[in-house]
Protein backbone atom coordinates (compact mmCIF):
# COMPACT_ATOMS: atom_id res chain seq x y z
CA UNK A 1 0.00 0.00 0.00
CA UNK A 2 1.58 3.36 -1.30
CA UNK A 3 -0.73 6.11 -0.69
CA UNK A 4 -2.84 7.21 2.37
CA UNK A 5 -5.65 10.44 2.73
CA UNK A 6 -6.55 10.66 6.23
CA UNK A 7 -9.18 12.74 6.81
CA UNK A 8 -8.36 14.28 10.13
CA UNK A 9 -4.53 13.50 10.00
CA UNK A 10 -3.05 12.66 6.78
CA UNK A 11 -2.30 9.51 8.38
CA UNK A 12 -3.93 6.18 9.33
CA UNK A 13 -5.06 6.84 12.70
CA UNK A 14 -2.70 6.12 15.58
CA UNK A 15 -3.33 4.96 19.13
CA UNK A 16 -6.21 2.21 18.25
CA UNK A 17 -6.93 0.33 20.89
CA UNK A 18 -4.62 -2.79 21.10
CA UNK A 19 -7.46 -5.20 20.54
CA UNK A 20 -10.10 -4.58 18.17
CA UNK A 21 -12.21 -6.16 15.89
CA UNK A 22 -12.21 -5.81 12.14
CA UNK A 23 -14.17 -6.26 8.89
CA UNK A 24 -12.16 -6.45 5.41
CA UNK A 25 -14.05 -6.82 2.17
CA UNK A 26 -12.16 -7.31 -0.82
CA UNK A 27 -13.17 -9.38 -3.81
CA UNK A 28 -10.22 -10.10 -4.46
CA UNK A 29 -9.07 -13.51 -2.35
CA UNK A 30 -5.45 -12.74 -2.25
CA UNK A 31 -5.68 -8.88 -1.48
CA UNK A 32 -8.10 -9.74 1.29
CA UNK A 33 -6.16 -12.19 2.60
CA UNK A 34 -3.16 -9.73 3.24
CA UNK A 35 -4.67 -6.99 4.53
CA UNK A 36 -6.36 -9.21 6.93
CA UNK A 37 -2.76 -10.29 7.87
CA UNK A 38 -1.69 -6.56 8.32
CA UNK A 39 -4.41 -6.02 10.70
CA UNK A 40 -3.73 -9.09 13.00
CA UNK A 41 -0.10 -7.78 13.21
CA UNK A 42 -1.33 -4.44 14.10
CA UNK A 43 -3.20 -6.07 17.03
CA UNK A 44 -6.93 -7.19 15.54
CA UNK A 45 -8.28 -9.45 18.07
CA UNK A 46 -10.80 -10.81 15.37
CA UNK A 47 -10.75 -10.00 11.68
CA UNK A 48 -13.77 -11.08 9.66
CA UNK A 49 -13.74 -10.83 5.76
CA UNK A 50 -15.92 -11.12 2.93
CA UNK A 51 -15.70 -11.26 -0.93
CA UNK A 52 -19.00 -9.42 -1.45
CA UNK A 53 -21.68 -6.82 0.18
CA UNK A 54 -23.64 -9.38 1.14
CA UNK A 55 -20.94 -11.68 2.78
CA UNK A 56 -20.18 -8.25 4.76
CA UNK A 57 -24.19 -7.47 5.57
CA UNK A 58 -24.44 -10.99 7.44
CA UNK A 59 -20.82 -11.29 8.94
CA UNK A 60 -21.58 -7.40 10.05
CA UNK A 61 -24.67 -8.86 11.67
CA UNK A 62 -22.52 -11.61 14.02
CA UNK A 63 -20.02 -9.37 15.02
CA UNK A 64 -20.81 -7.46 18.77
CA UNK A 65 -17.73 -5.17 18.37
CA UNK A 66 -17.46 -3.13 15.63
CA UNK A 67 -14.45 -1.37 15.26
CA UNK A 68 -12.81 -1.20 11.69
CA UNK A 69 -14.09 -1.39 8.16
CA UNK A 70 -11.76 -1.70 5.61
CA UNK A 71 -13.88 -2.01 2.37
CA UNK A 72 -12.50 -1.73 -1.27
CA UNK A 73 -14.04 0.20 -3.66
CA UNK A 74 -15.12 -2.46 -6.04
CA UNK A 75 -16.57 -5.35 -5.21
CA UNK A 76 -18.79 -8.16 -7.16
CA UNK A 77 -22.15 -7.25 -6.19
CA UNK A 78 -21.67 -3.21 -5.93
CA UNK A 79 -20.21 0.09 -5.20
CA UNK A 80 -18.03 -0.72 -1.87
CA UNK A 81 -18.52 3.06 -0.98
CA UNK A 82 -22.24 2.21 -1.11
CA UNK A 83 -21.72 -0.36 1.56
CA UNK A 84 -19.34 1.87 3.72
CA UNK A 85 -22.13 4.18 4.00
CA UNK A 86 -24.61 1.14 5.38
CA UNK A 87 -21.86 -0.17 7.59
CA UNK A 88 -20.75 3.28 9.45
CA UNK A 89 -24.66 3.75 10.21
CA UNK A 90 -24.44 -0.06 11.94
CA UNK A 91 -22.24 0.78 14.22
CA UNK A 92 -18.45 0.29 12.06
CA UNK A 93 -16.75 3.07 14.14
CA UNK A 94 -14.16 3.70 11.39
CA UNK A 95 -13.68 2.86 8.07
CA UNK A 96 -11.18 2.90 5.72
CA UNK A 97 -11.24 2.35 1.73
CA UNK A 98 -9.13 0.60 -0.40
CA UNK A 99 -8.13 0.98 -4.15
CA UNK A 100 -6.35 0.53 -6.69
CA UNK A 101 -5.44 3.66 -8.06
CA UNK A 102 -6.07 7.42 -6.54
CA UNK A 103 -8.95 8.26 -7.97
CA UNK A 104 -10.04 11.95 -6.84
CA UNK A 105 -13.64 11.45 -7.34
CA UNK A 106 -13.49 7.89 -5.33
CA UNK A 107 -11.60 10.06 -2.76
CA UNK A 108 -14.55 12.92 -2.88
CA UNK A 109 -16.69 10.09 -2.29
CA UNK A 110 -15.09 8.16 0.28
CA UNK A 111 -15.16 10.96 2.46
CA UNK A 112 -19.26 11.80 1.71
CA UNK A 113 -19.78 8.02 2.93
CA UNK A 114 -17.50 8.78 5.70
CA UNK A 115 -14.46 7.05 5.20
CA UNK A 116 -11.75 8.23 7.69
CA UNK A 117 -8.84 6.99 5.49
CA UNK A 118 -8.44 6.49 1.62
CA UNK A 119 -5.46 3.88 1.28
CA UNK A 120 -4.18 2.88 -2.78
CA UNK A 121 -2.46 0.05 -3.30
CA UNK A 122 0.43 -0.31 -5.58
CA UNK A 123 -1.46 -3.08 -8.10
CA UNK A 124 -4.95 -2.66 -8.73
CA UNK A 125 -8.01 -4.35 -6.32
CA UNK A 126 -9.68 -6.24 -8.91
CA UNK A 127 -13.26 -7.58 -7.91
CA UNK A 128 -13.50 -10.55 -10.03
CA UNK A 129 -11.55 -12.72 -11.94
CA UNK A 130 -11.30 -11.02 -15.76
CA UNK A 131 -13.38 -14.09 -17.49
CA UNK A 132 -16.30 -15.62 -15.49
CA UNK A 133 -16.44 -19.39 -15.93
CA UNK A 134 -19.14 -19.01 -19.03
CA UNK A 135 -20.12 -16.13 -21.14
CA UNK A 136 -18.40 -12.88 -21.65
CA UNK A 137 -15.49 -10.94 -19.73
CA UNK A 138 -17.19 -9.42 -16.39
CA UNK A 139 -16.20 -5.86 -14.48
CA UNK A 140 -16.71 -4.66 -11.28
CA UNK A 141 -20.25 -2.61 -11.23
CA UNK A 142 -18.49 0.87 -9.79
CA UNK A 143 -16.73 0.12 -13.19
CA UNK A 144 -19.25 1.33 -15.17
CA UNK A 145 -18.64 4.72 -17.18
CA UNK A 146 -20.94 7.26 -15.55
CA UNK A 147 -24.06 8.07 -17.36
CA UNK A 148 -24.01 11.71 -18.88
CA UNK A 149 -27.79 11.28 -19.82
CA UNK A 150 -28.36 10.27 -17.21
CA UNK A 151 -26.86 13.13 -15.16
CA UNK A 152 -28.39 15.67 -17.89
CA UNK A 153 -31.23 14.79 -16.05
CA UNK A 154 -30.75 16.45 -12.93
CA UNK A 155 -32.52 20.29 -12.50
CA UNK A 156 -30.16 22.62 -11.42
CA UNK A 157 -32.01 22.73 -7.90
CA UNK A 158 -31.15 19.05 -7.56
CA UNK A 159 -27.26 19.85 -8.57
CA UNK A 160 -27.22 22.10 -5.93
CA UNK A 161 -28.49 19.76 -3.41
CA UNK A 162 -25.93 17.26 -4.32
CA UNK A 163 -23.05 19.58 -4.47
CA UNK A 164 -23.94 20.04 -1.12
CA UNK A 165 -24.00 16.58 -0.43
CA UNK A 166 -20.63 15.99 -1.68
CA UNK A 167 -19.29 18.71 0.78
CA UNK A 168 -20.28 15.75 3.18
CA UNK A 169 -23.43 18.31 4.50
CA UNK A 170 -26.66 16.41 5.86
CA UNK A 171 -30.11 16.71 4.83
CA UNK A 172 -30.89 19.44 7.74
CA UNK A 173 -27.37 21.23 6.48
CA UNK A 174 -28.11 21.08 2.76
CA UNK A 175 -31.99 22.62 3.42
CA UNK A 176 -30.53 25.54 5.60
CA UNK A 177 -28.36 26.47 3.52
CA UNK A 178 -30.43 26.24 0.33
CA UNK A 179 -33.50 27.42 2.71
CA UNK A 180 -35.55 24.39 2.34
CA UNK A 181 -36.79 21.82 4.34
CA UNK A 182 -35.11 18.55 5.10
CA UNK A 183 -38.13 16.94 3.75
CA UNK A 184 -37.91 18.62 0.56
CA UNK A 185 -34.34 17.57 0.47
CA UNK A 186 -35.01 14.07 1.48
CA UNK A 187 -37.61 14.44 -1.71
CA UNK A 188 -35.30 15.91 -4.31
CA UNK A 189 -32.73 12.85 -2.78
CA UNK A 190 -35.07 10.72 -3.88
CA UNK A 191 -35.97 12.20 -7.13
CA UNK A 192 -31.84 12.06 -8.10
CA UNK A 193 -31.84 8.13 -6.99
CA UNK A 194 -34.49 7.32 -10.06
CA UNK A 195 -32.89 9.58 -12.25
CA UNK A 196 -29.27 8.39 -11.39
CA UNK A 197 -30.40 4.59 -10.75
CA UNK A 198 -28.91 4.46 -7.22
CA UNK A 199 -29.96 5.34 -4.18
CA UNK A 200 -26.19 5.76 -2.26
CA UNK A 201 -25.04 9.46 -1.84
CA UNK A 202 -21.78 8.69 -2.48
CA UNK A 203 -22.62 6.63 -6.01
CA UNK A 204 -24.81 9.89 -6.35
CA UNK A 205 -21.90 12.04 -5.69
CA UNK A 206 -19.16 10.34 -7.82
CA UNK A 207 -21.65 9.57 -10.91
CA UNK A 208 -22.25 13.70 -10.69
CA UNK A 209 -18.34 14.51 -10.41
CA UNK A 210 -17.15 11.82 -13.20
CA UNK A 211 -19.70 13.47 -15.57
CA UNK A 212 -18.51 17.26 -14.97
CA UNK A 213 -21.83 17.90 -12.95
CA UNK A 214 -20.74 19.44 -9.43
CA UNK A 215 -16.93 20.69 -8.74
Amino acid sequence: MTTLVDRATGALPTGRPARFTALVVVGNPFARESVARTLRALGARDVLEAASAAEARARSRSSASRDLAVVATALPDGVGLGLLSELRSAGWQHGVVLAGNPDPYAVRAALTAGARGFVVSGDPVPALPAQPLTGGPLRPVDARPASRGAVAQLSTRELEVLSLVADGQSNKDVGEALGLSALTVKSHLARIARKLGTGDRAEMVMVALRAGAID
